[in-house]
């Protein structure tokens, strides 16, 4: 199988269609099964015809996918592969009749969504595993000048059941830093305020707004509410609008915060957190983007302080949706 394309040192997004093979599938690899399956494509586990290689094939069809943005995504995920808790790429990238398609390293183990326990979340110290792994990944991606935008443990992929070595995986909807996007795609519960405030109907295929400039606090928030999901088997809301009462409590807390005022109780669904890992919460999950940290300011320890003191979700009116149903929702 030939190399399409390899980045170069003065960027990642310097590759063309020229030297894009064509082939089919079937004639270089044997399928083996189907690992996944999204709105936009599907993973194969396939193994190499010649050399027997086992490799995770993504599959996107040339119906509903552009070669530009296919390109795009190939060479941010082969620029960044070198990292330890990236996953890498074989450099192989084709495209068939009705297909586009790259290779990328197997990760035989389940992804990071699989193992939250709903209600409960995963043990601390596999918390902190994962938070130390996906925040290198993260601050590695920003300082290439690149944004991932789909930060979520569906796509963050274990090598092992208690989250030693995790990786960064789908770069579909990643783009370089200062981009200006029209429309919004991502899953609703890790969307950043100023993305929820530009989603219009429910339903539409690609959701237009005024124009966003695509900056690295939009990681930050996305990994905020991941650090949340997987510390408690809950989201904090389930969008960032007016109509959620989970992210207004959230929003009353954060005004009486920034006011430095005594009367700043934590919402309900946070109480179970020291109000050092609160302060910690409200600089990564800041609602003005300009005032968010970085990944890399994040302080793992800080966030991991918990009370010890259960709270009893079941007595709000409201119930949020936990963690081992929210593959409701898709990305829009």
């Amino acid at each position: 199988v030939p190399i399409a394309a390899i980045a170069s040192h003065s960027g990642p997004l310097e590759i063309t269609a020229q030297s894009l093979a064509q082939l089919e599938i079937q004639e270089h690899f044997n399928i083996v099964k189907e690992l996944g399956r999204g709105k936009y494509g599907k993973v194969l586990l396939v193994t190499h015809c010649f050399k027997g290689t086992p490799m995770a094939l993504k599959v996107l069809p040339k119906a509903s996918t552009q070669l530009r943005g296919f390109l795009r995504e190939y060479c941010i995920s082969l620029y960044l592969s070198s990292h330890p808790c990236i996953v890498g790429l074989f450099g192989i990238a084709f495209h068939s009749k009705d297909h586009y398609c790259f290779a990328q390293e197997l990760v035989s183990g389940k992804d990071l969504f699989a193992v939250i326990k709903p209600r409960v979340g995963i043990p601390e110290p596999s918390v902190k595993r994962c938070v130390l792994q996906i925040a290198s990944a993260l601050e590695f991606i920003h300082s290439h000048g690149l944004v991932h935008r789909d930060v979520k443990p569906e796509n963050i992929l274990l090598l092992d059941k208690n989250c030693c070595h995790v990786k960064l995986a789908d770069f579909g909807l990643a783009q370089k830093r200062g981009t200006m996007i029209h429309y919004i795609r991502g899953t609703l519960p890790y969307m950043a305020p100023e993305l929820c405030t530009l989603v219009l109907l429910e339903g539409q295929e690609e959701a237009t707004a005024p124009p966003l400039h695509v900056e690295p606090s939009l990681d930050t928030w996305a990994f905020g509410v991941l650090m949340f999901c997987i510390l408690t088997g809950y989201f904090p809301w389930e969008c960032c609008t007016a109509s959620d009462d989970f992210y207004q409590e959230f929003v009353e807390w954060c005004v009486l915060e920034e006011k430095a005022t005594n009367e700043k109780d934590a919402p309900s669904l946070w109480k179970r957190f020291t109000p050092e890992a609160m302060e910690m919460f409200s600089r990564i999950l800041a609602l003005d983007a300009e005032r968010r940290c970085t990944v890399g300011e994040i302080d793992a320890h800080l966030v991991l302080a918990h009370t010890g003191r259960q709270v009893s979700i079941m007595d709000r009116q409201f119930i949020l949706t936990p963690v081992c149903n929210t593959r409701k929702y898709p990305n829009i």
